[in-house]
């Protein structure tokens, strides 16, 4: 027997229709295509060259692109190539698991504030309303400054100040969803608090959290991106593509090799993240122009 929906359509059928939507969006098609690409990359990219990141080629120092280094070499000597591989492997990482962790935080917070209301209501939202207004980006640069740029430390800082706009969001909408009947007749039937946020109110938030999810990681990697850039997110030894944008942003007029490949990157990562995420909003608003013309089909 088919799963259904709150709305009473088969829970396949109704996953056909936003992959159809979705499908009509040659942008969003797109974008993920691209991001297909960049992950390919960062997975598989460092079997084509010899040389890892950390590879010193005292021989060859600030080289241009060449049959012997494809994206050339920097001041130390080490392969940009590899280095992009690796950067852009590690600003993944960064950004999908910040991204996923401030989605799943916001939405037990956001969703248990709406459904208990009351004085847990109003202590989580001035909660969110005050770290709203707190100077994160300084304390993000401090916190990561001191505990010497490791990368995991970067996920747990970034997650700590980066779930309350969603959880707002996620508030708010919750609101409404606790009046629906199917959590009276849950309440009704004596079933706990937490089952009912778990199993009625998150489920029912699935295309807001995949879209904020989809938007978490462009936002995670341009602060990451923007930490590494002025020294306070990944360290040296280590690479990410914000360490490469500050080691090429001096020498984009004579060597413009270590800027523009890491820049290229960044670019086409945001870009196709940016591309599914409007491509899955407008798949599950049916509302949407998209949504609408998937759906007469």
């Amino acid at each position: 027997m088919a799963t259904a929906t709150k709305t009473g359509a088969p829970a396949h059928r109704l996953g056909r229709l936003y992959l159809r939507r979705f499908l009509r969006n040659r942008l969003a098609v797109a974008g993920v295509a691209i991001f297909a690409l960049l992950v390919l990359f960062s997975a598989c990219g460092g079997l084509l060259t010899p040389y890892t990141y950390a590879d010193t080629d005292f021989a060859a120092l600030t080289q241009p692109p060449s049959a012997t280094h494809w994206f050339g070499t920097n001041q130390g000597g080490n392969d940009v190539y590899a280095s992009a591989v690796h950067g852009l492997q590690r600003s993944l990482v960064i950004a999908v698991s910040v991204s996923v962790l401030t989605v799943t935080v916001a939405a037990v917070i956001g969703s248990g504030a709406a459904y208990f209301g009351g004085r847990i209501e109003r202590l989580t939202l001035a909660v969110i309303h005050f770290l709203l207004v707190v100077p994160s980006f300084l304390i993000l640069a401090l916190v990561s400054h001191r505990l010497a740029g490791d990368w995991r430390v970067l996920i747990v800082v970034l997650t700590v100040f980066g779930w309350m706009s969603t959880a707002r969001v996620i508030w708010s909408v919750s609101t409404s969803l606790r009046e629906r009947d199917y959590v009276t007749a849950a309440e009704f039937m004596g079933v706990g608090a937490l089952r009912i946020i778990r199993r009625h109110l998150i489920p029912n938030l699935g295309s807001l959290l995949i879209v904020n999810l989809t938007l978490g990681v462009v936002t995670t990697v341009l602060s990451e991106t923007a930490l590494s850039f002025l020294g306070f997110g990944v360290q040296t030894p280590d690479v990410s593509l914000g360490t490469m944008l500050a080691d090429g942003a001096g020498t984009v007029t004579s060597a413009p090799w270590l800027f523009a490949f890491p820049a290229g990157l960044v670019v086409l990562l945001t870009v196709s993240m940016t591309l599914i995420g409007d491509g899955l909003r407008d798949a599950l608003d049916p509302t949407s122009v998209t949504g609408a013309a998937g759906g007469r089909r």
